[in-house]
């Protein structure tokens, strides 16, 4: 009787487990074929189902499943290697089994890893051997020989944490030498438990595995398309919203991990339902959340984890137990409420020496996504130009630094605030038709001059505008070289009516520049170049797989530029500073020094000495930077405007931000030039 109902049970957790299995693989069917659809109507150059893209998307599955090329071996490979040409005919076919096989060979290592890190809490680890680790160099998928190979990789990464950490603590050879066995000793559990910690947060996600390899897949299936097209689960898909927005629910909160890998409370938004709750506090350690029956404990979690959870539909209220520094335990219940987007807003400063220049940076190109009419930077721009110009400014400095753009109507109003009418820039479509975009109110805002800063990481709506801004010779662009990013993208659900499926963020369009001229792949150069710490680091998306191509389109509506700026007599003025000049003399030696030595060099030697010494070389190689933007503070006085004093008069949360801002700009020697250079153009103005 026992061994019947013995067997009784095992064929039912089989079945069970068969049922669960089907239904995610049922999922999986209608998330490709809902994909592959949606890539043929909307995507603005989709690529044909073929063998070509079967060698690309397995390529691209297999890297997003081992980035670092820790888990796969070339055992799995020959388990692998068929479907470099079939994974074609299984999507034209309906055909989804063959993702078990990467699912459960991932699984099976992940263990088998686990399994190597416990025997290491045993072993004695040797640091006395000539043996290098690769650092730098792009590892791949299926580097790795077979099982040895893989405890030995696994062996040397330890080491090189434990190492990496030891000679961060001490600053004498000979300590680290003396001191090396005990201290050895203590971190090397330490530094174990943290890597079983992060296997266990990959193998604990929620849909586990089978999730993570069929999301892998689909994201390697749309990127083959373009770079920025991706797959999006809800939550996902909320964040990436949320960058670009300028309101949205948020318990106004932030987390970081501790060295004991526990979830801590960072930073506290002010006027937030966490700001508002006195028992919530920075620092606080986030042990559970719990939301209409949901409950995530935070033990071996990641922060990615925190964040879905806190923005889940269902999970507008939620029960955080904290502990608290003294080690009490703490219940604490907040409600999301909508939320100005701290990072998402700007502030107009003054910058004063022998002119009045208005100065204004823009994170990003946000908006109101909740309505088409909706009011975002570009209307704060506007309030800020009023009142920088209340204050009878000279000229004006946007900073687009590491601005990655967002939505592109903002772009277009804001280039319209600035020239009196004309195209903006011309939208191209999948079918080959062209629409340019117009300034759609006649005059501007400010007329007086502008100076734009841009970087390697100002990217696609910073590149519209200052494109623009360029070619109606408008504003003089300073910096580096942007990222190169002419494409446009909308968030697409793979269905209509069942939105679990989740969502695609797929390129429907390019954008060119007034003139019909593209900066896709080549970016926005500027008119006076800086030294920067990123050159030649390989960032733009030229350097990206399956990037789109740069081409020009037909001009229906040519550009008024304006006067010619005088570029030539203003680079040589920006030169001769420049000679003198050293902090970006120390920006330069340290950007040669860093792509020749971190950035080409591939190894590191796992001994003490030697570690030692590459730590204080790195020191060595970042001292004089350090030291010169420790100690620097600009020429340029940096004030707020007469309407923001009387704001922060009444704000002390604001006033602390506002005096981080303050100290940021007065030790920007970036800002400090971009002064000069439209001081000089001023000035130049006035001798015409």
């Amino acid at each position: 009787m026992k061994k019947n109902y013995f067997l009784f049970f095992l064929l039912l957790f089989f079945y069970s487990n068969f049922q669960l299995f089907a239904q995610e693989n049922k999922v999986f069917c209608q998330r490709i074929e809902a994909t592959r659809a949606l890539i043929n109507t909307s995507h603005y150059e989709p690529k044909p189902v073929n063998k070509e893209l079967s060698k690309a998307v397995f390529k691209l599955f297999c890297k997003n499943l081992d980035p670092d090329g820790s888990f796969f071996t070339q055992e799995d490979f020959l388990k692998f290697q068929e479907d470099q040409t079939k994974l074609n005919d299984y999507i034209l076919s309906g055909d989804c089994s063959f993702i078990e096989k990467y699912s459960a060979t991932l699984k099976k290592r992940i263990e088998q890893v686990e399994g190597i890190l416990k025997d290491f809490k045993t072993e004695d680890l040797q640091y006395n051997k000539n043996q290098k680790f690769l650092l730098l160099a792009e590892r791949t998928p299926f580097s790795l020989k077979n099982d040895e190979d893989l405890a030995d990789y696994w062996n040397k990464k330890i080491r090189l944490e434990i190492l990496t950490e030891i000679v961060e603590q001490d600053s004498i050879l000979s300590s680290v030498q003396e001191n090396f066995t005990n201290l050895e000793k203590k971190l090397k559990p330490k530094i174990i438990e943290k890597e079983l910690c992060q296997l266990n947060e990959f193998l604990a996600k929620e849909g586990g595995i089978s999730k993570f390899t069929t999301h892998a897949f689909l994201n390697a299936f749309v990127k083959y398309q373009d770079p920025n097209s991706t797959f999006f689960n809800d939550a996902e898909r909320v964040g990436f919203e949320s960058a670009i927005a300028s309101n949205q629910e948020s318990f106004g909160f932030s987390t970081d991990k501790n060295d004991e890998g526990e979830i801590v409370v960072r930073y506290i938004t002010p006027g937030s339902p966490a700001f508002k709750h006195a028992d919530f506090e920075v620092d606080d350690i986030i042990k559970k959340l719990e939301s209409n029956g949901d409950v995530l404990k935070t033990f071996c979690v990641s922060n990615d984890d925190i964040q879905n959870f806190t923005r889940g539909k269902n999970h507008k209220t939620i029960t955080f137990t904290l502990k608290k520094k003294s080690g009490r335990i703490q219940k604490v219940k907040l409600t999301r409420t909508l939320q100005k987007v701290q990072e998402n807003s700007i502030t107009g400063f003054l910058l004063e020496k022998d002119q009045k220049i208005g100065y204004v940076k823009l994170p990003s190109f946000y908006t109101d996504l909740e309505s088409p009419n909706g009011l975002g930077v570009a209307n704060d721009v506007a309030k800020q130009l009023y009142k920088l110009q209340q204050e009878n400014i000279e000229g004006l400095i946007i900073d687009l630094r590491f601005n990655g753009g967002g939505a592109m109507k903002e772009a277009s109003d804001l280039s319209g605030m600035f020239i009196n009418k004309g195209p903006l820039s011309i939208l191209k479509y999948n079918t080959g038709e062209t629409f340019t975009i117009k300034d759609a109110n006649r005059g501007s805002l400010f007329n007086k001059p502008i100076l734009i800063l841009i970087n390697h990481f100002s990217a696609s709506a910073s590149e519209f505008f200052a494109g623009a801004m360029q070619d109606y010779n408008r504003a003089i662009l300073v910096g580096t070289t942007t990222h190169g990013k002419a494409s446009a993208q909308v968030i697409l659900p793979l269905n209509e009516v069942n939105q679990k499926l989740g969502f695609v963020k797929l390129t429907v369009e390019k954008f060119y520049r007034p003139t019909g001229k593209s900066h896709q792949g080549m970016g926005v150069t500027p008119d006076i170049i800086l030294p920067s710490l990123y050159d030649n680091l390989k960032t733009a998306e030229k350097y990206q797989d399956y990037a789109l191509i740069a081409d020009e389109v037909e001009v229906s509506l040519a550009p008024r530029p304006l006067k010619k700026l005088p570029l030539a007599a203003l680079n040589t003025k920006s030169k001769q500073r420049l000679t003198n000049n050293y902090g970006f003399t120390i920006i330069k030696a340290t950007n040669k020094k860093l792509v020749k030595s971190y950035f080409e060099s591939t190894e590191e030697t796992l001994t003490p000495t030697s570690s030692f010494n590459g730590f204080e070389s790195y020191k060595t190689m970042w001292k004089p930077y350090g030291d010169f933007i420790k100690n620097y503070k600009n020429s340029v006085k940096v004030k707020n405007t007469t309407s923001t004093k009387e704001v922060l008069a009444y704000n002390p949360d604001a006033k602390e931000i506002n005096e981080q801002s303050l100290e940021e700009i007065n030790k920007d020697l970036y800002i400090e030039e971009a002064y000069s250079i439209l001081t000089d153009y001023i000035n130049l103005k006035k001798s015409y």
